[in-house]
């Protein structure tokens, strides 16, 4: 399909929400967090969706669940992605989604990790889909707001079942689809199949997302035209660049832009103040790590490498704010970029 074709279409609304950057920042455990959502915000992402929410642990309080579903003004929609797997439970945490500020509620049937799929929660709903439907409308029935759903294709390939699952969950009131382009027992291994998705966008009239393995704008485009999908989500290439899911989105939109690398690291200064105040010192020091490990590794290619191992070593160990910030401020100095 052409790219302006591709591009006249690349806009939709869930609800009364429209969402006209066609590149959705996807939701991660120890990842998606407030501080790294708002950055992506900030650089343009069309829509971000928090880390997978327990419905049962936020109904009863629990604090680090709570805090994974905390919203701020910046955030337009405002997303809390819910995960469970008893009717009742989804709905108690879609209420309190709901009355703690979200725009969208969504659905996790995708999380792919062992401890997920032995609570018989994630994908492993898509082995039972009556039962996952009941989780869907106790979900819809409870929300004033726009309520979505994340899937994979199927558990395996003897059950492609996300065509079947999308058609019901439309029918019963969910506005918006997003597939991962892989089974529940893939895990992350092999590629993902944008071409296997086309099925379920075939199924729905509802805007569909694809996912899976999209790092580059030429992977967006080529996703969207495999899929025939309405936008893309962005997951693990982001993480520790959260301009990128705005980059993609401008690129597609035929309007692209580069982030300066003073830009860049500026960002991740805000990100880690932000995760500061959030988390606390102590936590919200460990919970940047990752985020600064996969900057440094996919970033500073240019850098000196033994130079860049020590700058690594202090973002990455340092229990100290002021030189985790101290390190940043030497990989914004232009010299920080020659090559030994």
């Amino acid at each position: 399909m052409p790219f302006e074709d591709l591009s006249r279409r690349m806009r939709f609304s869930i609800g009364s929400h429209d969402i006209a950057v066609p590149a959705i920042l996807a939701p991660m455990s120890g990842v998606t967090d407030l501080p790294f959502r708002c950055e992506a915000q900030r650089f343009g992402a069309g829509m971000v969706v928090s880390e997978m929410v327990a419905s049962d642990a936020l109904a009863r309080g629990r604090i680090d669940m709570v805090r994974k579903a905390a919203l701020d003004a910046s955030l337009s929609p405002c997303v809390i992605q819910l995960a469970g797997r008893e009717a009742h439970w989804m709905g108690e945490g879609a209420r309190i989604a709901v009355d703690a500020g979200a725009d969208i509620v969504d659905i996790n049937m995708g999380c792919p990790a062992r401890q997920v799929t032995k609570g018989l929660s994630g994908s492993a709903l898509m082995r039972d889909l009556d039962h996952a439907m009941t989780l869907i409308e106790a979900t819809v029935a409870v929300s004033s707001v726009p309520v979505t759903l994340k899937m994979r294709l199927g558990w395996d390939h003897d059950s492609l079942n996300a065509p079947e699952l999308a058609r019901r969950a439309e029918a019963a009131g969910v506005e918006m689809v997003t597939v991962h382009g892989r089974t529940r027992q893939q895990f992350y291994k092999g590629e993902a199949d944008w071409s296997a998705v086309r099925a379920t966008k075939d199924a729905i009239s509802i805007p569909l997302i694809v996912n899976g393995d999209i790092h580059t704008a030429g992977d967006a485009r080529d996703a969207l035209e495999k899929s025939g999908a309405d936008a893309v989500m962005v997951g693990r290439a982001a993480q520790g660049r959260p301009w990128l899911v705005g980059e993609i989105g401008a690129e597609l939109l035929g309007k692209p832009v580069s982030t300066p690398w003073s830009d860049k690291i500026e960002a991740l200064a805000r990100q880690f103040d932000m995760s500061l105040e959030h988390y606390g010192g102590e936590l919200g020091i460990r919970m940047m790590r990752k985020h600064f490990a996969s900057f440094v590794d996919v970033e500073c290619e240019g850098c000196d490498p033994d130079w860049l191992a020590g700058v690594r070593g202090t973002l990455c160990r340092s229990t100290d704010p002021a030189a985790v910030h101290e390190a940043l401020a030497r990989l914004a100095a232009p010299e920080s970029r020659a090559v030994a």
